[in-house]
């Protein structure tokens, strides 16, 4: 009986270090690429999220179960939010494959083509890119990168302290930054299509006026925009899931 009433002190600090580090694994899996979609069923998420925790937790040093209930709410507030910062950084690049697909889209006019294949409304091609971009993480290590970067966080946010806001706010502005500037950069050969195509277009109309070029013009910007998908895709993807593969690596290191 004495060993068992020397167990429980254990046992008790042992599952409070547990749900300590679940607040913050299930705050970053709701985020994550492929594990944290909209599609995934709930139970699925919680078991993903109880999965990481596993093999987190005994990487953490371990903290003993706080003294009184406001340190445990002020904990619970800190885990959380960290894992939501860390979890948003990590979301903003599937945000940069949907805006890439929208920004192609609209350059090679086919925005309307399926515009509702997937949870968020989008174009065909950001649905594509974002379907292909998921398939790619996973099947570099998604989930190793992911708990990789998990037990690095806790050097840069420690647990049960707040990050100062300024930091955060400056580091999420930069994060944003980079989304859409990955967005931009994914999709400038669709752009640079586009402008090519309209200056032929007009220089065709000056010289024919009487030719209805939009009608001519139409399957050849609507072709021309599926070939490039075919051909650029593939680069595009690997550019995409190094860029995130950086930021796995050093969340919190200088932006290229």
């Amino acid at each position: 009986m004495s060993g068992l009433a020397d167990l429980f002190p254990l046992l008790n600090d042992s599952l409070w270090h547990g749900f300590a580090v679940f607040l913050r694994v299930a705050a970053i899996v709701s985020m994550l690429p492929a594990f944290g979609e909209q599609t995934v069923p709930a139970r699925v998420k919680l078991i993903i999220a109880l999965a990481f925790t596993l093999i987190v937790a005994p990487a953490i040093p371990a903290m003993q179960m706080p003294a009184s209930f406001g340190i445990s709410t002020f904990l619970i507030l800190t885990e959380v939010l960290s894992g939501l910062a860390l979890g948003i950084g990590i979301r903003l690049f599937i945000l940069a494959l949907q805006t890439a697909g929208t920004i192609a889209a609209h350059a090679t006019s086919l925005s309307q083509v399926l515009g509702g294949a997937g949870v968020d409304p989008m174009p065909a091609m950001g649905y594509v890119l974002i379907i292909g971009g998921i398939a790619l993480a996973v099947m570099t290590g998604l989930h190793v990168k992911a708990a990789e970067l998990i037990i690095l966080s806790y050097e840069f946010m420690p647990m049960g302290r707040f990050t100062d806001a300024s930091i955060l706010s400056d580091w999420g502005v930069a994060q944003v930054a980079r989304a859409f500037t990955l967005a931009f950069t994914l999709a400038a050969p669709f752009v640079i299509l586009s402008v090519l195509y309209n200056v032929a277009l007009g220089a065709i109309n000056k010289a024919m006026p009487q030719l209805m070029v939009a009608f001519v013009g139409a399957p050849v910007i609507t072709a021309g925009g599926l070939f490039l998908l075919l051909v650029a895709s593939p680069l595009m993807l690997s550019v995409w899931v190094q860029a995130m593969d950086r930021f796995l690596a050093n969340p919190f290191g200088p932006i290229p």
